[in-house]
């Protein structure tokens, strides 16, 4: 029995049962009007799915990855994805829903999958990318201790299970932070 305070955040590993909420918890944060309830939307930029059914069971069954699932009350509010690449980590599929976001739970979020890199793997880097016109974004895991490398890898257009681009000028940018 869990003794966790209702507003406690709890953490597991994503299981298969997971999959359709979770697929639906990173379209709303990422893609059409459901995600501009919350400040990390991309649909400004991005038509189309963030993610489906397949590329999160990748994600749950790939080597050296995990993706947390994070519950608080018994919900899922939020989930994110680690990967163990070699002398680093790898953090992406972040997602909060649209109507918490702003409150913290982001931040908090992120320290845990830090702490859980650090100690799990013994790494001494998180690495993510993010795209390039996402300045907002961008800032803000500047403040939290991600530097921008200005290292580009390209956005892949044409294939659509990334989206649909509403313009030319996408990229991925690096983003590393020493743990």
């Amino acid at each position: 029995m869990s003794t966790a305070h209702p507003t406690e955040l709890s953490y597991r590993s994503a299981v298969e049962a997971d999959v359709p909420e979770l697929v639906a918890l990173v379209e709303s944060a990422y893609r059409g009007d459901a995600s501009r309830g919350g400040w990390t939307t991309e649909a400004d930029h991005l038509d189309g799915q963030r993610t489906d059914e397949n590329g999160v069971r990748q994600v749950i069954g790939g080597p050296d990855s995990v993706l947390l699932v994070v519950e608080r009350a018994g919900e899922i509010v939020a989930c994110c994805h680690l990967a163990h690449r070699g002398d680093h980590a790898y953090f992406g599929m972040f997602a909060v829903r649209p109507g918490l976001q702003g409150g913290g739970l982001g931040k908090e979020i992120l320290a845990e999958a830090e702490r859980r890199a650090r100690e799990q793997w013994g790494v001494k880097e998180m690495r993510m990318t993010v795209i390039n016109v996402r300045e907002e974004l961008i800032a803000y895991y500047v403040r939290r201790g991600y530097a921008r490398t200005g290292e580009l890898s390209p956005f892949p257009y044409g294939d659509e299970r990334f989206g649909k681009p509403r313009r030319a000028d996408l990229a991925f940018e690096l983003l590393v932070k020493s743990l």
